[in-house]
Formats: structure tokens, sequence, C-alpha cells
């Protein structure tokens, strides 16, 4: 005899708890192999790097990665019990519920259940912002930061994200609602153009929020930027220096904007810590992901992601097992093509009240569950979208190499490591599974450039 089949609901709930349960063990397991395989090698600072990296600075990184790491591991293992409490033990079914008692079915409930849904996530994840920031970059001497500039930038975020965010949302749920079944569809157009758009907009109007932008002054340094970038085929709205100084002792410089208002930004921290020439390979680097058009092609993918996640979503918001399972009460509005006809045989009063339990939509409910479960079943591509990462890097590194002297990217390197306290003996498989960027030494290897000592003063 066959054994009978598992409800869709529970299967899903079997399912979902399975991979969120190894999803944590991987992450602990991958996180202990880090911290052993970092205080392993805290002793002695790496051959290939003990004339140019002190031991103070190395013991320095590697005290700060074991740090972040054991700190990751608790605020890993937090969140997962908070996903547990918004799913399968029922927060957000009854946060849903009580907007729907106290509000009533439509957009606005669906808008303010959002919103509760973000305020309440913000909140319990305040005081890991705050450990992190006033203890553990403190402890390090990274944290520029008072308590008045920290809670200025929450609360322009929040206030940002309201105003970007809630007419998007609405917009979306717009979609869900008047579009049919290929709501999807016209909802991810909408998606990319609203990022396209911000990418537009970012530089110009809501950087400036949070930091102070001044065209780059130092005329001998912009004369060279401007040659590199000409030599490069590459034109840029301006060249800036941003105070990073301000909130950080990271050092750092990127690309932003798209179309005409591309422009580079400078930290002022990073100004201050390379000579001209390293400003020049750091700065050669990011024109090669332009070059080989990595920024491109991560649109592209980014799209088609989200093109696969919208078509699933569309599917999976008319099932209702995808509720169930995730610990959340679908309203009738599912079963209305069942129960519409039942409807006719019922009192008058009855009736009415079906009818009104059937208007109640799901979609705010879909979109939450959507965007709190994937990242777990996404979890398990991460060293593949990593490993891609790292081939952009190494093609980067090898332009840069063309257009700028290897040596200064090399030192370029050693000193963005050594002030960011980044580590230089990470574990091979901690760096398979998660690192966007190779470690130095494989970077300085396909340079083909030795680790050199660097001017006192200057790192």
């Amino acid at each position: 005899m066959e054994a009978p089949a598992l409800p869709p609901s529970f299967a899903l709930t079997l399912l979902f708890a399975t991979a969120l349960l190894l999803g944590l063990l991987t992450k602990f397991w991958l996180a202990t192999r880090q911290i052993r395989h970092i205080a392993r090698h805290r002793a002695t600072v790496p051959a290939a790097f003990s004339s140019a990296i002190s031991l103070d600075a190395h013991q320095k990184a590697a005290d700060y990665s074991v740090t972040k790491l054991r700190f990751g591991l608790l605020e890993t293992a937090f969140s997962s019990v908070v996903l547990l409490g918004w799913t399968l033990l029922g927060g957000l079914d009854a946060l849903n519920q009580a907007l729907l008692g106290w509000m009533g079915p439509g957009m606005v409930q669906q808008l303010a259940l959002i919103t509760a849904f973000v305020l309440v996530g913000g909140l319990i994840e305040l005081p890991f912002s705050l450990y992190q920031t006033f203890v553990i970059e403190q402890r390090f001497g990274f944290n520029k930061m008072n308590f008045k500039l920290w809670l200025s930038d929450i609360v322009k975020g929040a206030l940002l994200g309201a105003a970007i965010g809630l007419p998007i949302a609405a917009l979306v749920l717009w979609f869900m609602g008047a579009t049919g079944a290929l709501w999807w569809l016209w909802a991810w157009c909408a998606w990319m153009g609203f990022n396209l758009l911000l990418l537009w907009v970012y530089p110009t109007f809501i950087s400036p929020l949070f930091n102070k932008f001044q065209p780059l002054q130092d005329e001998s340094l912009k004369a060279r930027v401007t040659a590199l970038m000409q030599r490069c085929g590459f034109q840029a709205q301006g060249l800036y220096v941003m105070d990073g100084s301000r909130r950080s002792a990271h050092a750092n410089a990127y690309f932003t904007g798209f179309g005409t208002a591309k422009r580079v930004v400078f930290f002022d921290t990073l100004l201050n810590k390379l000579s001209p020439g390293e400003v020049d390979a750091v700065l050669a680097h990011e024109l090669g992901h332009f070059k080989h058009k990595h920024i491109v092609k991560r649109i592209v993918t980014l799209f088609a992601i989200s093109l696969a996640g919208f078509g699933l979503l569309g599917w999976l918001a008319q099932q209702p097992w995808f509720y169930a399972g995730l610990g959340v009460t679908p309203s009738l509005e599912l079963l209305a093509p069942a129960l519409g006809a039942a409807l006719s045989s019922l009192p008058p009063d009855v009736a009415r009240g079906f009818s009104s339990a059937l208007g109640t939509s799901n979609d705010a409910l879909a979109l939450l569950l959507f965007l709190l479960v994937s990242p777990i079943f996404t979890f398990f591509i991460t060293p593949l979208m990593s490993r891609g990462s790292r081939k952009h890097e190494f093609e980067a590194d090898a332009y840069a190499a063309q257009q700028a002297q290897p040596a200064d990217l090399a030192s370029a390197l050693l000193k963005l490591y050594e002030d960011n306290a980044s580590t230089l003996t990470p574990d091979p498989i901690y760096v398979a599974f998660y690192y966007s960027h190779p470690p130095a030494s494989q970077r300085l290897a396909r340079l083909g450039v030795n680790a050199a000592p660097h001017p006192q003063g200057t790192a």
C-alpha cells in the first residue's frame, strides 16, 4: 500500500524548516572554520606579506575579523528565530489580522501591513546596529560617528524608504489586483524601470542627504585621473571627494550613477592614504569593470533573477498552501471560485459576511512571505554568485595592470587591506563560498607582484 501524499502546506512547512536548518548549520560551519583558520595563523604574518604588513596590523585584522564573525553568528541565530516568529509561529498572520480588524480590507490596510512589518523589523535590528557601530567598530578604531549622527542616519533612511518604498509598493499591489494573471510581468517592468531611475537619481539627489561631496581640488591628481579616464574612453559628470571620515576610518572609491549622471567618488580617507600612482591604479581597476561591461552584466543578471522571482511569486500567490505552509491564514479570496456558487443558497446576512471576507486581498501577505523566505532558498547559490564576482575582480585587476603600474595596484591593495583590517589568512572554503573579492594573496599572485614594504605613515 502506498503511503498517502503529504498535504502541500505541510510539505512546504517541512521544506522551509529543512532549508532554514541546513542554511543555519552551513553558516555556523563556515564561520567556525574561518575563525579557527584565522586564529591558527594569528601569531605570524604570512611570508608573502612579512615585508609589507606589521605583526600588529596582522593581529588587529585577525582580531577584528574574528570579533565580527562571532557577532555575526549571534545575529544569524537571532535572525532565524525572528524569521520563525514571523512565519511558522504566526507573527505575520497576527499582525495582518490585527490591522484587518482595525482598518478593514483595502489598499490602505495592505500598505499599513508592509509599513508595520518594516518598522517592527527595523526596531528588532537596531540593537545589533548599535553594537556593531559603537562597540565593535569603536573598539578597533573605525567608528567616527556619534549617537546623534547615527540616529540622524536612521531617521533619514526611514523617511527616504517611506517616500520611495510606499509608492512602488502601492504600484505593485495595484498591478496584483488590477491587471490579471500576468500582473507579475507588469510589476517586474515597473520594478526594473524604478531601479534604472534610481541609478540616475541616487548620486545627484539621495547621496547628498547623507554625505558632503566636494569637487576634487587637487589639480595634479585631477589631471592624472582625467588623463587615465580619457585613455580608457570613460566619461564622467565629475570627480568628487566624499567626507567618509565623518562616519568611518575605512577607505574606498567608487563609480556611481547611470548614463550622463556617472561620477567618480573618492573617500577623503582614501586620498589621505594612497599616493597619486596608487589612486590611478585603484581607479583603473574600477574602470576595468566598465571596460569589461561587468556593470551591464550584473544589471542583466538582476533583470533575469528578478523576472524569475516575480514569475514564481505570481504563481505562489494563487496557492492557498503557500500561505498555510508558512503560518499565515489566507483570506477567502483564493477560495472564491469554489464558494461563489454556494453563497446564493445562504441567508442574505451570512452571504454578505462571506462576500466581505472574499474581498480581502492576500497581495501584501504574498509579497512579505516571499521576501521573508526566498533568501533561505537562494542562500545555496551564494558560491556561484561569489565565484562570478571574483572572476570580475581578477579581470578588473588585469585591466588596471595594463593602464597603470602593477606595483602601484599591489601597493594600494595592501594599504586598503591593512586599512580595513581585512584578514590575510582566510579559510579557502569560506572564501569559495562567500568572498566577492579574491584574497590578497591570490590578487597579488595574478598580478605577478610581490608584497613590497610601504613607507611608514602612508598606510
